[in-house]
């Protein structure tokens, strides 16, 4: 074991059982995930100062519809590119893709296209960029691990993306203001190079340690490679949801989830428009334009809401799931939204409700984000790569779409006005409700799990 990999191996250990051999690619997918999310919190608050400056927050819900419509296209042709070449150029091409997309937007800006117009291209393209990147990146790792090593070790492997989060929002509340929105966009685009690179290291190391070991005896807690480098068989990823229940539970309980969390990504637009149109209007801007006040107030929330995300990251994901397993921590979120959103429905301060939502997001993007993967380890290699990504794409921006549905007849048949701040409540008691067929689909989840995994065990 090298000097590198040994002290690597010794710092895993505190928070995970690991095996020795495992913390070279652990710690390689860590860093890939820490890149990724570093760079796609740059983007986050560029996003929001876009288009909450151009435009109101109920774009942002319309706009989710909009995203989702686009998915079952974009769904489709991942899954025919995934059944024609091998994942190591799926994962390849599809991050040059969105690289060379990253590289149009700050070639238009200096053609003085609209920015209202760019606004809106911009948040549906990180709408799909931030799913099908992820997504990818996530159905390479479930491809590496068998179940038992993936539930020691993802939740490591997710420490990347949070840390990686809590960077991003660090950095970006930094240089917002010294560097524009495309020049921020250029970082990312340098982040996501860097990605690809790793990608292959892991890629060929695996390879490698494969052949030493022999195909048939792959290393510890990793499924052999040599023989997974054929493109998946033919089939879409929607057809593969709809034969199986575990996957379609899986499915709907992602749009709940998602419908739920936009709701509340409503309630906190509206807390961070009035936020910053109050600062400016008791002169407490400091100088500042709306769109940095936002873009600062959401890189504010990054921060906090990916710190508390870390420490349950390396603190409790693996030790729920040691004590108590996967299934157990299926629920544990709901029970949490549900307390959350039945404060804020009840009159809560604005800066109560930052903090609600913070708690929300960063047991999301922890312990639910660790969990949402890992329940894809006892699934079929088309399942991880076509299903998952139609689930983890097209299915969560339906949430988004139901959300728009509800802003839409909120406004135009009861005539609510969720430009008054106080009126943000009503979104709240209405996820409580949903939130009681969130946990519903969780149990459901609890139950094809045992089946499928009693009938992976033999």
């Amino acid at each position: 074991m090298s000097k590198r990999s040994s002290w690597v191996y010794r710092f895993f250990r505190i928070f995970t059982v690991i095996h020795p051999g495992e913390a070279g690619t652990t710690w390689l997918l860590s860093l890939i995930f820490f890149l990724l999310f570093t760079g796609y919190y740059l983007l986050r608050p560029v996003r929001e100062g876009l288009i909450l400056t151009e435009w109101s927050p109920n774009m942002k819900s319309y706009l989710g519809g909009a995203i989702a419509v686009l998915l079952i296209f974009v769904v489709k042709i991942f899954s025919r590119i995934a059944s024609k070449v091998p994942r190591q150029k799926l994962i390849t091409w599809v991050t040059l893709f969105f690289i060379s997309n990253l590289v149009l937007f700050y070639i238009i800006d200096g053609l003085g296209v609209s920015q209202a117009a760019i606004a809106i291209i911009f948040y549906v393209w990180l709408g799909i960029f931030n799913l099908m990147v992820v997504a990818q990146f996530w159905g390479f790792s479930n491809d590496l691990y068998t179940e038992e090593a993936g539930k020691r070790l993802f939740p490591l492997i997710m420490f990347g993306a949070n840390f990686g989060a809590l960077i991003g929002g660090i950095v970006s509340r930094r240089i917002l203001g010294p560097l524009n929105e495309y020049q921020v966009m250029m970082l990312t685009a340098v982040m996501l190079a860097m990605c690809i690179v790793l990608t292959h290291v892991v890629h060929h190391r695996e390879i490698k340690r494969a052949k030493k070991k022999g195909l048939e005896a792959p290393p510890e807690g990793e499924r052999p490679i040599g023989k997974e480098e054929k493109p998946l068989e033919t089939g879409g990823g929607f057809r593969l949801i709809f034969k199986s229940r575990y996957l379609l539970y899986i499915a709907f309980f992602i749009l709940v989830l998602n419908f739920i969390n936009t709701n509340g990504e409503y309630i906190l637009s509206h807390v961070a428009s009035y936020t910053a149109s109050t600062a400016i209007e008791t002169g407490q801007a400091d100088g500042l334009t709306q769109n940095v006040l936002i873009g600062r107030f959401y890189s504010n929330f990054y921060i906090i809401m990916n710190l508390i995300a870390i420490f349950i990251q390396l603190f409790l994901v693996s030790r729920i799931f040691k004590w108590f397993g996967v299934r157990t921590a299926v629920l544990i979120l709901p029970f949490i939204v549900l307390g959350g959103y039945f404060a804020i429905g009840a009159g809560v301060s604005l800066i109560v409700v930052r903090w609600i939502k913070s708690l929300e997001n960063a047991t999301d993007y922890s312990l639910m984000n660790t969990t949402k993967h890992s329940l894809f380890l006892i699934t079929a290699r088309e399942e991880k790569y076509k299903a998952k990504a139609a689930i983890d794409t097209f299915f969560h921006r339906s949430g988004d779409v139901l959300s728009a549905m509800l802003v839409f007849a909120c406004a135009a048949y009861f005539a609510i006005d969720f430009e008054n701040i106080q009126n943000i409540s009503i979104v709240a008691r209405i996820n409580v409700g949903i939130i009681l067929v969130f946990i519903l689909l969780g149990a459901l989840i609890i139950k094809e799990h045992k089946k499928r995994s009693s009938n992976h065990e033999q």
